[in-house]
């Protein structure tokens, strides 16, 4: 089976999940992610703005700006398939970009350089025990995180954790990943 085929399928099984476990997860993600030490180590986070079918980041990015920590979002440059982080202190500084998704306006915001992000939660679809990821397509995030030194975590609901699917030479993956039971480190599997 196809990344693309692998990613119709995850989306009908999150779209059936019911708004009380839906937010009971949402919940459940975001209380392990405020409780780990990546977390509370990091001053600088990089984060997506969710969509309506993502698992939500604006109660982290208000988290984040309530603990006083610097919050940067994704700016993509479909040129060159990169993306650009830029400080986010209000959702008054978003747009609607590429495919409907949020991003920073780059004459509201100042770009960071990825060495100031200290945290990366990074999107996805579905996940492996070893972190490898297949999100929305684009291969945008791979591109960034091939040059990326910092952590990097996942949010995700267990049911998008997957034994194994085919990886591909440019895929990245994460470090970390968070489920509802918790958090666990990504471990490549010999």
């Amino acid at each position: 089976m196809g990344k693309e085929e692998l990613r119709k399928g995850m989306l009908l099984s999150l779209e059936e999940i019911g708004w009380i476990k839906r937010n009971q997860t949402e919940n459940d993600l975001q209380d392990h992610l405020f409780d780990s030490l990546l977390w509370n180590e990091a001053d600088c986070i990089g984060v997506t703005v969710s969509s309506e079918r993502e698992w939500d980041t604006r109660t982290i990015i208000e988290k984040a700006w309530e603990e006083g920590k610097r919050v940067c979002v994704p700016k993509s440059d479909h040129q060159t398939k990169g993306l650009d982080f830029y400080e986010l202190t209000s959702f008054n500084q978003l747009e609607k970009g590429y495919f409907g998704i949020e991003e920073p306006l780059p004459e509201k915001t100042k770009r960071l350089n990825p060495e100031e992000i200290k945290l990366l939660i990074v999107p996805g679809l579905i996940f492996t025990p070893a972190g490898y990821r297949i999100g929305y397509g684009g291969g945008y995030f791979d591109r960034f995180l091939s040059d990326f030194k910092g952590p990097t975590v996942s949010l995700l609901h267990s049911n998008q954790l997957v034994d194994s699917f085919p990886i591909e030479p440019h895929d990245v993956p994460v470090g970390f990943l968070i489920t509802e039971e918790g958090i666990q480190k990504a471990t490549l599997v010999n």
